[in-house]
């Protein structure tokens, strides 16, 4: 039977840093009150002028195709993990294949927030369990400063610029991705979400005047179901494959906010030294926070080691995923 196995990952952040003292300058906030509310001390931004999450996801495919010795042409599909693409059409995926050369590759788009790279990734992993794919890419590609309202202390401190990519291939052995449970609930609509520029409200002075084109998040509302479904899914994949959470050797959570992290960690009982955690330099990024995390901790994990992966974003969408490292 064929599995999905990683093959290889990469990541890419801008060179820029946002640190808190800078943040402090642009917003009535400061280092003390971020950091103990969110556990952020810095983002990364992507300054560089008629670019957007294309751009991230480029450099992190390049990475990841010249670490792995991968052809290009060798491709076969690219899926991209967005909520901040280049344009509404067309789709960021077509753009970074492009412009990584990746000739004979199918790319498509998908969003699903930030819980989007763990959704792309069970997207390409059936891809390869079926036959139809050999080389499949998925990118998380987030220019979150794009929709980041900068008068806005309650959201500005939250959200960084990053990409990060996984490129998979099959495998009959036991590694790789194992399992992956998803869910959506759309009632949480009103709690996360951009209110104008879609084609309920499209854009217009009065919409723009009234700053709706950036990120609206209500975060008591967020933070409560944010912890509650990332820790029930997690303790739930585990479950299905007869894990204890003493069986797993890294518990990797969406980078949204440091006493979320804390929460589900210290609920699910698993030792507070297997979670992975790097939301105080990069803060947010969306998609891109899982992968970007992983990258960062790559030569501490340890082939077959298991992991368990969490998301949960805007719609609500989250879940949580069960795999066996192979590199």
């Amino acid at each position: 039977m064929l599995n999905a196995r990683i093959a290889g990952i990469a990541s890419y952040v801008p060179s820029d840093i946002l640190d808190n003292e800078m943040l402090s300058k642009m917003v009535d906030t400061n280092d003390e009150w971020i950091t103990s509310r969110v556990g952020i001390k810095e983002r990364r931004i992507l300054k560089e002028e008629g670019v957007g999450s294309s751009y991230l996801g480029v450099q992190a495919v390049k990475k990841l195709l010249e670490s792995t010795g991968t052809n290009p042409e060798e491709v076969d599909l690219l899926i991209c993990a967005t909520s901040n693409p280049d344009y509404r059409f067309p789709s960021t995926g077509s753009i970074i294949t492009h412009g990584c050369g990746l000739k004979s590759a199918y790319s498509y788009d998908i969003q699903a927030a930030c819980a989007g790279f763990l959704v792309a990734l069970q997207d390409g992993t059936s891809y390869i369990r079926s036959g139809m794919y050999k080389k499949v890419i998925v990118v998380a590609a987030e220019k979150m400063s794009s929709m980041v309202n900068y008068n806005d202390r309650t959201t500005c401190p939250l959200f960084g610029d990053a990409a990060a990519a996984m490129l998979l291939e099959p495998t009959t052995e036991n590694v790789g991705i194992i399992d992956g449970v998803f869910h959506v609930d759309g009632q949480g609509l009103n709690h996360l979400l951009m209110k104008a520029g879609g084609s309920v409200k499209p854009a217009s002075h009065e919409s723009v005047d009234a700053a709706e084109h950036y990120i609206f998040q209500d975060g008591r509302n967020v933070y409560k179901h944010a912890v509650t479904n990332m820790l029930e899914s997690s303790l739930d994949v585990a479950k299905r494959n007869e894990l204890t959470m003493d069986d797993v050797d890294w518990f990797i959570p969406h980078q949204a906010n440091l006493r979320i992290i804390e929460a589900v960690a210290g609920r699910s009982g698993i030792d507070p030294s297997k979670v992975l955690v790097n939301i105080e330099h990069y803060g947010n990024t969306s998609a891109a926070s899982i992968p970007l995390c992983i990258d960062e901790y790559k030569d501490k994990i340890k082939k077959g080691d298991r992991m368990i992966l969490t998301a949960f974003g805007a719609g609500f969408t989250w879940g949580a995923m069960y795999v066996i490292w192979d590199l």
